[in-house]
């Protein structure tokens, strides 16, 4: 499910967008949460998912603009789509990691090509990163941002670079298929990134996160020839 919010302090256009997003995903046959702002403020008090934001840049109290490096500090990583009067903003925008601009009164074709080249861009950037769904929650974590997976009890432990321990249910043999040839399953209950190996001693492979894994003796010899080549190959 792709999670998307429209903030606009203008009724009929936040109207006008959900009714151009939903008309758009609804052929590209995808499920979606759709939700809506009137305001900045009632926006920043959301702690819900967002992968892709609809924001309008000139609103009573607390801008867009603003808003959009609130969130930014934060842990928005969406796409972030502006809708504005005033083109001239649109340079203010990179600071916030902008993907696009809509202009107002917003032109459906306009609209459609946009969404055509963000929806292409979500594609290629699942092959670099992982779902993860914790309960009702679902978040995306970039692959290279995980330094080792380890599995206790059923449950997985993504220890990432941020020095975070993201926790959800899965098997590991699930994950294992959804990452790429970067990973290594040094033991049954570890996966490690080979991007982040710092060195390899007496059966333990030291991470540059100063963590250490434990490497099997069933797996030590396939262990060292797939770090050779990995390291060919970068």
């Amino acid at each position: 499910m792709i999670h998307i919010a429209v903030c606009d302090d203008e009724k009929h256009m936040s109207d006008q967008i959900r009714a151009f997003v939903s008309d758009f995903f609804r052929k590209k046959n995808r499920e979606i949460y759709l939700r809506t702002f009137l305001s900045g403020e009632e926006l920043l008090s959301y702690d819900g998912q967002i992968d892709i934001l609809f924001l309008d840049i000139q609103m009573k109290d607390i801008d867009g603009m603003e808003t959009a490096r609130k969130l930014r500090a934060g842990k928005f990583r969406g796409f972030l789509i502006f809708i504005t009067v005033l083109k001239e903003m649109v340079f203010e925008s990179f600071e916030v990691q902008t993907y696009d601009y809509l202009v107002k009164p917003v032109d459906k074709k306009q609209f459609e090509r946009t969404m055509e080249r963000l929806y292409a861009s979500m594609k290629n950037a699942s092959e670099d990163s992982l779902l993860v769904r914790k309960g009702y929650e679902g978040r995306i974590v970039q692959k290279d941002e995980i330094v080792f997976c380890e599995i206790i009890d059923r449950k997985i432990y993504l220890n990432l670079t941020s020095g975070e321990v993201l926790d959800y249910y899965e098997r590991i043999e699930n994950l294992e298929t959804k990452l790429n040839n970067h990973f290594f399953r040094c033991h049954r209950s570890y996966l490690i990134n080979l991007k982040h190996l710092k060195g390899y001693k007496n059966g333990m492979a030291y991470m540059d996160n100063g963590k250490e894994v434990a490497v099997s003796r069933l797996r030590s010899k396939e262990f060292s020839s797939v770090v050779l080549q990995y390291m060919k190959n970068i």
